[in-house]
């Protein structure tokens, strides 16, 4: 059998439409040979190209594309499951490094890593220490056995203590029941295979536009806020509850005039912690001119929203606030610095939410401490148990928030 007439080096060049492999062609096809030896030569060089063709052809993954609402990591993800079940990275095959589906990604290294990771844990890869990270051979045996669809506003901020501590704790629960997390911004996206839908921290309508667009007829729960529709089981904090314990805290330290400033009444959870305000403040005695409200107009703060609270926090009389949440008390402190207040002597300040950092606070942040994680992890426990045993209802549970004392509450200077 003849050799390849195409040239070592241009086959390991990847170079396809050489000159010299052009010329060889044409040599070829010049020659005055048999018919046999002319289809013989042909089939040589032809597979010399579908060689050239199959050592170019890299398999490279595509740059990703962010979701609205939606971590980067977990597009991420969503990519490479579909890429191992499309036989693109096949079974018993090592992945590429994180530094490499960084590069072909598009994303940063701690990105890929977290993806890696999170693909690991639902069983669909499998990492060995000093050889790298492989696909599972049986990887649809051990696919996790439900696939939670979870649905957040397009405007919230992941990174917050609030959203990120309810995450947290449904981050917890996939791990211990395998269940699969798809984080799909506020739009449903009827085309992934779901078991069932968590809304976290809804705005209002949200969940009827949710009950009217999901066309698989699957199981939801609300997390983090008041469910609007009986038929739909909620877990979250009682805020008319919370609300009571800051206002009659700072009453009882003698304040008579007490402000409150709260996100956008668009959500559920924060038009609560508005009435509930209200309703606290006038079991108390407090007069309506006794108790303004700063609302915020989005769900990022803008400079008409700071306007209005220096002006609230310039009124006279007013002693103390109520943020309803941490960032917003961040905010109060914040105001209440450049307008020359200080905390607690001139304003005291009660917030929600309890990070770490609220205790590092100058001066050190009273709060009302929710059960962030506890709410996410029972929403997925709840749902999972109700897929799993036929006899399991889903039910609405209400938890409670702890009133946590320190330095930014106090006694106003004239009491």
């Amino acid at each position: 059998m003849r050799r390849s007439t195409v040239p070592r080096r241009d086959r390991r060049l990847g170079c396809f439409y050489s000159a010299r492999a052009g010329l060889q062609a044409r040599r070829l096809l010049a020659r005055p040979v048999c018919a046999d030896l002319l289809f013989s030569e042909a089939c040589f060089w032809l597979c010399d190209w579908v060689y050239i063709l199959m050592m170019t052809q890299h398999k490279e993954i595509g740059p990703v594309v962010a979701v609205p609402g939606q971590p980067l990591y977990e597009s991420v993800k969503q990519a490479l499951t579909e890429a191992i079940d499309s036989g693109y990275y096949q079974p018993g095959k090592r992945m590429p490094s994180t530094k490499e589906l960084s590069r072909q990604m598009s994303v940063s290294l701690v990105t890929a890593h977290r993806a890696l990771q999170e693909l690991v844990v639902v069983g669909l890869l499998e990492r060995t220490r000093g050889r790298g990270t492989y696909v599972v051979e049986n990887h649809r045996d051990v696919r996790p056995k439900l696939r939670v669809g979870v649905l957040l506003h397009q405007d919230v901020t992941l990174s917050g203590v609030y959203h990120s501590g309810i995450l947290e704790g449904m981050h917890r629960a996939a791990v211990e029941f395998s269940i699969d997390l798809l984080l799909q911004g506020d739009e449903v996206d009827n085309r992934q295979d779901v078991h069932a839908y968590v809304l976290i921290d809804p705005a209002e309508k949200q969940l009827e536009t949710l009950l009217e667009k999901a066309t698989n007829k699957v199981p939801i729960m609300v997390v983090g806020a008041r469910s609007e529709n009986e038929n739909v089981p909620s877990i979250y904090t009682d805020n008319h509850d919370l609300t009571a314990k800051a206002v009659n805290h700072l009453y009882h330290l003698g304040h008579r005039r007490i402000g409150c400033f709260i996100g956008g009444c668009q959500f559920i959870d924060n038009h609560d912690l508005y009435k509930g305000f209200i309703h606290a403040c006038k079991a108390l005695g407090i007069e309506e001119k006794d108790r303004p409200i700063v609302e915020m107009q989005g769900t990022s703060l803008r400079s008409d929203d700071k306007l209005k609270l220096n002006r609230m926090l310039s009124e006279k009389g007013l002693t103390a606030v109520f943020a309803g949440g941490y960032n917003l008390a961040l905010e109060v402190y914040q105001a209440a610095s450049t307008i020359g207040l200080k905390v607690p002597e001139d304003l005291s300040v009660v917030g929600i939410d309890d990070p770490p950092s609220a205790s590092h606070l100058n001066p050190p942040l009273t709060t009302l401490r929710q059960p962030l994680t506890h709410l996410g992890h029972a929403a997925i426990s709840d749902l999972y148990k109700f897929l799993d045993d036929d006899e399991c209802l889903l039910k609405s549970e209400t938890l409670r928030a702890e009133l946590v004392i320190r330095r930014s509450s106090g006694a106003p200077r004239d009491h």
